[in-house]
């Protein structure tokens, strides 16, 4: 356990770089608080002291904002950013240097006793407000966008987007070992790409055709930004 907590504290200093010095982190995050307080009550758990486990996660709960089954699985090195809001169910399992955002669900979709939470790669990285749900798996190395909602299994080395939650497989193999990647802003938009390509398979079927063409079409410039003269706002 005291290598556990450490590499939690590690995890921490590595990964945000707010992080000024470890005395800091002990003291103010309460992301590593509630790993560390997960550390306590999993020992618990699987020392058969489940009623107390219980009872110092929901103590937990109220002091850090962070909800974690004593039941669960975790591995080394985890670091819950800004620790708002975020669930972990009882049979969640996650792997090693996984980086979770605030505003996290890793939850169940069944009632059913059993596996029913997802299981987490390692070196994962879940973006704020992502909704993980249901007995299903995020390979090693792969990221979860901002506010998705993934139902069903991911591929190492992917990106998931959306609602539900789409695949983008990476050009590249995400280098290992290396630090979270956390740039929201080049995540693809895939709605957006569908319809641009749509609107240009229209565009050549009207040229073949000869009709007349509508060059006041809906759609955004070349920088993204959509005209407001085609919106009654």
């Amino acid at each position: 356990m005291r290598r556990a907590l450490h590499s939690d504290l590690q995890a921490a200093r590595a990964r945000d770089p707010a992080a000024r010095s470890s005395l800091e982190v002990i003291l103010t995050y309460p992301g590593v608080h509630a790993i560390w307080a997960y550390r306590f009550t999993h020992w618990l758990w699987r020392h058969d002291l489940k009623l107390m486990a219980r009872w110092g996660s929901s103590i937990a709960r109220f002091c850090t904002g962070v909800e974690i089954h004593p039941a669960a699985t975790l591995g080394s090195g985890i670091f819950i950013d800004h620790a708002a809001g975020v669930v972990i169910g009882e049979t969640t399992e996650i792997g090693d240097d996984v980086t979770i955002y605030q505003g996290v669900t890793l939850g169940g979709t069944s009632l059913n006793v059993g596996k029913r939470h997802p299981t987490i790669g390692q070196r994962v990285t879940i973006g704020a407000g992502a909704k993980v749900l249901g007995p299903i798996t995020i390979g090693d190395d792969s990221r979860i966008g901002a506010n998705a909602v993934v139902v069903n299994s991911v591929p190492p080395n992917s990106v998931v987007v959306g609602i539900p939650g789409r695949v983008v497989t990476r050009a590249l193999p995400r280098p290992v070992p290396s630090l979270p990647d956390v740039e929201d802003g080049l995540m693809p938009d895939l709605i957006g790409a569908s319809l641009e390509s749509l609107l240009r398979r229209v565009d050549q079927l009207e040229a073949l055709s000869g009709a007349p063409h509508d060059h006041h079409d809906v759609r955004p410039s070349l920088s993204g930004i959509w005209s407001g003269e085609d919106f009654s706002i």
